[in-house]
C-alpha cells in the first residue's frame, strides 16, 4: 500500500486479530515500513502516513516466522491461539495452542539469533494480567498457590515472556511484555463485532437474549478498550530504552465486577434500541468454565504510566457505548 514512510521496519504478527487490527491502524499514522503478517485483511485508514506491506500467513509453517521478521527493527509479536469461547481457555496438551502461543516465540528469538543484525530489534510482546493472578483468601487458606490457578494458556505465555527476557539479558533483542487487561472492541471494525466477551454479550442483548452470569458474577475485571491497548504498545516503542527487560502491566486500574459489566451492557443495548434492558441472570458454569473465572483480575502496578506516560482516553461508560451502537447497527442493516 503506497504510504511516505521510509523509517524503521516494523513487523506485526497476528496483525489481522483484535488487538493486532487495532495496533496496525495506530502505527500505519507513523511514518514507518510496516509489514502486516496475518490470517485476514487488516482494515487500515485510507490514506495512511506509512508504508505498508501486507502477507497472509500461517505462520506455523516452518520458516515462515524467519521470512516475516526479516530486515525488521521492530517486531510487535501480538498472536494468539483462539480456542473455544475465548483466547485463553485452552486445553491442558493442547499442542496446536503451544506451539502458536509459546513456539512461534521461539521462532522469533531462534531466526534473530541465526542472523544476528547490527543492533538487536525491538521484541513487544503481548501478554495478561492472568499471568499475574491472585489466589482469593478462601483458596489461600485452603493451601492453593497461585501457580495452580494457572490456565494451560497463561503458562505458554509466562513461558514465552521468560523466554524474551532471557533472551534481551542475553543481547539478542530488546524485549518486554505487556500483560493486559481485559480488552473489547469499541466497534471500529466489524471484524471486531464478534470477539470478545463483552462484543458476545452486546450482541446477546441486541438481540434481546438475557445476559447471564456464574457464580453470581462476583469476580472483577479492568476493562481497557481495544484503542488504549494499542497506543500502550507505541507508548512503549518510543520508550523502548525504558521499558524493555520486564513486563508491565496495561490497564485502567477500575475494577468492574462481570455482573455490573453485564449490566452496563444491557443498559448501553437500551439505548441504542429504544427497548427495556435484556434482564442479567444467574446460571450454572458451562462445560469450559475454569478456576480462574472467579479471581479478580485487575490492575495492580501504573508503573508503565510513570515510565511512558501513556493513559487509557476511553472511559468504561463510553467503550459500551460505542460497541452497542455498532452491534445494534449491524443488527438493523446485515449483511
Amino acid at each position: 500500500m503506497p504510504g511516505q514512510g521510509t523509517g524503521p521496519l516494523i513487523t506485526v504478527l497476528g496483525a489481522s486479530g483484535l488487538l493486532g487490527t487495532a495496533v496496525s491502524r495506530e502505527l500505519a499514522g507513523r511514518p514507518v515500513r510496516l509489514r502486516l503478517v496475518g490470517r485476514r485483511p487488516v482494515a487500515l485508514p485510507p490514506r495512511p502516513t506509512a508504508r505498508i506491506e501486507e502477507r497472509r500467513v500461517d505462520l506455523t509453517e516452518p520458516g515462515a516466522v524467519a521470512d516475516a521478521i526479516k530486515g525488521a527493527d521492530v517486531i510487535v509479536h501480538l498472536v494468539a491461539h483462539i480456542s473455544g469461547s475465548g483466547t485463553w481457555r485452552v486445553a491442558d496438551g493442547d499442542t496446536l495452542a503451544e506451539r502458536v502461543n509459546l513456539g512461534l516465540v521461539h521462532d522469533v528469538l531462534d531466526a534473530v539469533r541465526a542472523h544476528r543484525p547490527a543492533r538487536p530489534p525491538a521484541l513487544l510482546f503481548s501478554g495478561s494480567l492472568s499471568q499475574s493472578a491472585q489466589v482469593p483468601a478462601d483458596l489461600a487458606a485452603a493451601g492453593v498457590r497461585p501457580e495452580e490457578l494457572l490456565t494451560a494458556y497463561d503458562r505458554h505465555k509466562l513461558a514465552a515472556e521468560r523466554a524474551i527476557a532471557e533472551a534481551t539479558a542475553e543481547g539478542l533483542v530488546r524485549g518486554s511484555t505487556l500483560r493486559l487487561s481485559t480488552l473489547y472492541s469499541l466497534g471500529t471494525d466489524p471484524a471486531d463485532l464478534d470477539r470478545g466477551v463483552v462484543a458476545s454479550m452486546t450482541r446477546r442483548a441486541v438481540e434481546g437474549r438475557p445476559l447471564t452470569v456464574w457464580h453470581g458474577g462476583t469476580a472483577k475485571r479492568d476493562l481497557l478498550g481495544i484503542d488504549d491497548a494499542a497506543r500502550a504498545f507505541t507508548a512503549a516503542l518510543d520508550a523502548l530504552d525504558a521499558v524493555a527487560g520486564r513486563a508491565w502491566e496495561i490497564g485502567t486500574g477500575e475494577q468492574t465486577s462481570v455482573a455490573e459489566l453485564f449490566a452496563a451492557i444491557a443498559q448501553a443495548v437500551s439505548r441504542q434500541t429504544g427497548r427495556p434492558p435484556v434482564p442479567v441472570v444467574e446460571s450454572a458454569p458451562a462445560a469450559y468454565a475454569m478456576p480462574t473465572d472467579r479471581i479478580d483480575f485487575v490492575l495492580r502496578s501504573a508503573a508503565f504510566r510513570d515510565v511512558t506516560g501513556w493513559t487509557p482516553r476511553v472511559p468504561l461508560h463510553e467503550g459500551l457505548d460505542r460497541i452497542a451502537a455498532a452491534v445494534a447497527q449491524q443488527h438493523r442493516t446485515p449483511a
